[in-house]
């Protein structure tokens, strides 16, 4: 990477207050300060922080690139703002330009105060934008990385929620699936489900799985681990909602579900759990 000489350095220490002005003026331009999302004043303090840490990274850096350890505290910096940008909603084109905004005002500062000389005017331009350029891709990179993490979440938070264990009497869980079942979520539903069982201390856990589409044999594959481990914590397991074709899917799969008990539906997994705990239900 090139390496600014020291007029540039002098230019951009002795006209930092007029870079943030100029600054924050193309950041207007652009409607950067006109988001809800953030405010005017918090936008403001993010440019004059920048600006400080840009300056001393170029000033300590020398010509090592930004992975250098000069520059550390801007990318701190760039990491948090990415990290505050993707949880505020933020598009990673939007959190980019914050950096690529900076172009003009510097360009304009050198030509201004190297024009008597355009070898050296040509050759800081280069420098400084070369610098801009990886400072933007590393805020990308960083954006990209949080806005995982937080579709991550989202997705954990979600299976979570599509997973209820429901206590339908005492000694008695339900855990209605909705929606495809794969290794991810049959890890939630193990987990969830186990945890209760412990909490409330049931015999009985009955999976119903009407809302599943399809079964194949993965599927089922998952269901026999999720029970396997039920009867781990000393728990029975009964299946609900195998309809006549999923029904004819195991035949014709040749799943073996034998030792597992299924029903037909809920209300009849509900009854025969009753009956195992020396329970029924009759009209008054």
């Amino acid at each position: 990477m090139a390496e600014l000489q020291q007029r540039t350095l002098d230019a951009l220490q002795k006209n930092e207050g007029w870079l943030l002005q100029a600054w924050n003026v193309d950041l207007a331009g652009s409607g950067a300060d006109q988001d809800r999302r953030m405010s005017a004043e918090e936008l403001g303090q993010q440019t004059a922080d920048f600006l400080q840490l840009l300056v001393k990274g170029v000033r300590q850096g020398g010509g090592a690139g930004i992975t250098d350890e000069a520059w550390a505290a801007a990318r701190g910096f760039l990491e948090k703002l990415s990290r505050s940008r993707a949880l505020q909603g933020f598009e990673s084109q939007h959190t980019a330009n914050f950096i690529f905004s900076l172009k003009r005002p510097l360009f304009t500062l050198l030509q201004r105060d190297l024009s008597d000389d355009p070898r050296l005017l040509a050759e800081q331009l280069w420098a400084i934008s070369e610098i801009l350029d990886m400072l933007g891709l590393f805020t990308v990179a960083s954006f990209q990385k949080s806005r995982e993490e937080v579709i991550r979440r989202q997705q954990e938070e979600l299976l979570e929620l599509s997973t209820p264990v429901v206590k339908l009497w005492d000694g008695v869980l339900a855990l209605p699936m909705i929606g495809t079942l794969d290794s991810q979520r049959t890890q939630v539903v193990m987990e969830s489900l186990l945890e209760r069982i412990v909490e409330t201390g049931s015999e009985i856990a009955i999976i119903d799985i009407t809302g599943v589409p399809t079964v194949d044999t993965l599927v089922a594959q998952h269901l026999l681990k999720t029970v396997t481990a039920i009867r781990l914590m000393g728990a029975d397991c009964i299946i609900s909602g195998v309809r006549p074709q999923i029904a004819q899917t195991i035949v014709h799969l040749g799943l073996d579900l034998q030792g597992i008990v299924t029903k037909a539906n809920l209300a009849d997994a509900l009854a025969l759990a009753l009956k195992r705990t020396g329970l029924s239900v009759v009209k008054a």
